[in-house]
C-alpha cells in the first residue's frame, strides 16, 4: 500500500500543477463566470454543477488510476480549445472563452492520459457546459416567442375554468388587473437549472442511453409546462381573491414549488422509463 501511495504521487502533482496553471490562464474568465452566477439568479445553479462534477470524477478514481495511454491527439484539441479562447477574446464573446475551457481540460486529459481515460471523465466534463449561462443572442431569439406561447396556453387554461380573459400579446387582462408574463415566466431561463436537475436523475436512475437522452430531452417541455401553471395559478388567484392574494410572496413562493414539481416529473418521467426494459448500458 505504501508503494501504491508513492506511485501515484507523481500523478497527483501533475494534476495539482495543470489544475493550477489552468486556473492561473483561466482566471478572468473564472473571475467573470462566478460574477454571472452571483448576478444571474437563473444561473446559480452554476455553483453546484462544479462539485458534483468533481464528485462524478471521483466516483470513477479507481479507472482513472489504471495505466494509461497518451495520445499525441490530444495536443490538437488542445490547440483547438485555445483557438476558441482567443476568437472569445477577440470577439469579446464570453461563452467561447468559456466552453473553451472544457476543451482544453479534454485536450490534456487525452494527451497525458489517452483515449480511455477521457471517455472515463467523459460525462463529468460535459456536465460542466451547464454551468455556463447560455450566450445572449439565443435567449433574446428565443425568449419573446416562449412569452407569447405560454401567455396563450395560461389564457387558455383561466378560459377553461370558467375566468375572463384577454390576451395582447404577453398581457393577459383579468377582471381583477392585468398579468404581465415576464422573460422568466416564459420558461426559457429555467431551461437550463431544470436541465441540470433532469441530466443527474437521468444519469443516476437510467442506465440505457435512449432513456437518460428522453429524460434530458424533457427538460424544455417541462420547463414551459411548470411555467404555464405558474402563471395560471396566479391568474386564477388574482381573479378571485385580488392581486394582492397573487402578490411577490406567492410568485416566489410558487416558483419553488413548480421546481420541486418539475424535478418530481422528471424522477416519474426517469421510473417510467428504466421499467420499459432491462438497464443494460454501462455508466
Amino acid at each position: 500500500m505504501p508503494n501504491q501511495s508513492r506511485e501515484n504521487a507523481p500523478a497527483v502533482i501533475k494534476v495539482i500543477i495543470v489544475a493550477a496553471l489552468i486556473i492561473l490562464l483561466y482566471y478572468p474568465v473564472l473571475k467573470a463566470l462566478i460574477a454571472d452566477w452571483i448576478d444571474l439568479p437563473d444561473f446559480s445553479h452554476g455553483f453546484l454543477v462544479p462539485p458534483i462534477s468533481l464528485y462524478l470524477v471521483w466516483k470513477r478514481k479507481e479507472r482513472l488510476i489504471s495505466p494509461s495511454r497518451p495520445s499525441n491527439w490530444g495536443l490538437l484539441l488542445l490547440l483547438f480549445g485555445m483557438m476558441l479562447l482567443l476568437f472569445g477574446g477577440l470577439a469579446a464573446e464570453s461563452f467561447s472563452q468559456r466552453l473553451s475551457m472544457l476543451v482544453v481540460i479534454a485536450g490534456i486529459v487525452l494527451f497525458l492520459l489517452g483515449k480511455e481515460h477521457l471517455k472515463t471523465i467523459a460525462f463529468p466534463l460535459i456536465f460542466l457546459i451547464l454551468m455556463i449561462p447560455l450566450p445572449s443572442i439565443i435567449l433574446q431569439k428565443v425568449t419573446f416567442p416562449m412569452q407569447l406561447f405560454v401567455s396563450r396556453c395560461a389564457a387558455d387554461s383561466l378560459e377553461l375554468v370558467g375566468i375572463p380573459v384577454l390576451l395582447e400579446g404577453n398581457i393577459i387582462h383579468l377582471a381583477s388587473g392585468t398579468l404581465d408574463v415576464a422573460e422568466p415566466c416564459s420558461g426559457i431561463r429555467s431551461i437550463v437549472s431544470l436541465l441540470t436537475v433532469g441530466t443527474l436523475i437521468a444519469y443516476f436512475k437510467n442506465k440505457i442511453l435512449w432513456q437518460r437522452v428522453l429524460v434530458i430531452i424533457a427538460s424544455l417541455p417541462i420547463a414551459v409546462v411548470v411555467n404555464i401553471f405558474r402563471v395560471a395559478s396566479t391568474g386564477f388567484l388574482s381573479y378571485h381573491y385580488g392581486p394582492k392574494a397573487a402578490g411577490t410572496f406567492f410568485h416566489e413562493l410558487s416558483g419553488f414549488f413548480l421546481f420541486l414539481m418539475a424535478a418530481a416529473l422528471f424522477y416519474g418521467l426517469s421510473l417510467l422509463l428504466s421499467r420499459a426494459g432491462p438497464e443494460h448500458a454501462g455508466t
